[in-house]
């Protein structure tokens, strides 16, 4: 008989020593790194990090060093093929959703937690499809418990979210599903669908062009915020799982760690302010178990066991210092 998939989670056969001694080697070297570096990916965002810190909570600008699209051309290219959008151009279009997610909440003033998150997602994206992005990962200080990509390699996650989890697979977990969104172009798709529906006409497109001091046009706030509030596609969501668990075990973390997330929000209120906005923008929780359970099977059960560190444990191991 088949083990049922709630069972499994952190309760499976133990991994493999190799594979456990491969992830902890390579994540101790990860967290073992200086706080900048050259071709370090999340150079910028600790940048701002520091500043973050010396400024108390003020919310950071995303800083752009490299030439800007023009946002008229990016919403003409909107009514394009996703696949003739360049990667140049899909990274600025991150830049400006980043923007509209740290304009709503500000980075956690925890600098180390912050470099943790960095590498450890940086680690987990370096197994996907598309390892050579500037990926790039935050903590936002907010209570709820949420995660958001952008594209071109930009994912945050809410303190309320790291507070609530009770492992590193957890969170391993939550960080592959958001890197498979970034990887599949699933927020260039929502936009694509919006601006076929007519949320971005040629003259909202020419508006677009109008900046100050590099802040926002309202009307791109407006279409990010609709992606927020609304959610993906529920294929995009039920992708992201299941990819997300392949990802998670590639990189050396017990594969289940999602699905015991999942079963923690089957449990929680749809009221409940702290879980309301991932219950309304994601596929109903129990559907999302299914398709797991239906897509891993035993599949994955030689990569899973029981985590030995939480978070609080890693990061009092001095990680980020």
């Amino acid at each position: 008989m088949r083990t049922p998939l709630y069972a499994k989670a952190h309760h499976a056969t133990p991994r493999c020593a190799a594979l456990r001694a491969v992830c902890a080697a390579a994540l101790a070297l990860l967290c073992s790194l200086p706080a900048a570096r050259a071709q370090d990916p999340g150079k910028a965002l600790g940048n701002l990090f520091q500043n973050l810190l010396k400024q108390g909570n003020a919310a950071p600008a995303v800083s752009t060093n490299t030439t800007s699209a023009q946002p008229a051309d990016l919403a003409s290219l909107l009514n394009q093929s996703i696949d003739q959008i360049d990667e140049t151009k899909e990274i600025e279009m991150g830049k400006q959703l980043a923007a509209v997610l740290l304009g709503a909440k500000p980075l956690l003033p925890n600098l180390a937690l912050q470099r943790y998150v960095n590498r450890l997602g940086r680690w987990i994206a370096l197994q996907s499809a598309r390892p050579d992005l500037p990926w790039t990962f935050g903590v936002l200080d907010d209570a709820g418990f949420n995660a958001f990509a952008a594209p071109g390699g930009y994912v945050f996650v809410t303190k309320g979210l790291l507070d609530a989890l009770n492992d590193e697979s957890e969170l391993a977990g939550i960080l592959a599903h958001e890197i498979q969104h970034v990887v599949g172009k699933h927020h260039l798709k929502a936009m694509r669908k919006s601006a076929q529906a007519g949320l971005l006409t040629s003259v909202i497109a020419a508006r677009l062009s109008e900046r100050t001091n590099g802040a926002l046009h309202g009307q791109l706030l407006m279409l990010g915020k609709d992606i927020y509030a609304k959610g993906l596609d529920q294929s995009d969501e039920l992708e992201a799982d299941r990819v997300g668990v392949a990802l998670a075990a590639r990189a050396g973390f017990d594969p289940y760690g999602l699905v015991a997330v999942l079963q923690s929000l089957r449990t929680a209120a749809p009221d409940n302010p702290m879980f309301s906005l991932q219950l309304s923008t994601h596929p109903p929780t129990q559907v999302r178990l299914d398709q797991l359970e239906q897509a891993m099977g035993q599949r994955l059960d030689a990569y899973a066991g029981k985590p030995t560190l939480t978070i609080a444990q890693r990061l009092a191991r001095g990680v980020g210092r």
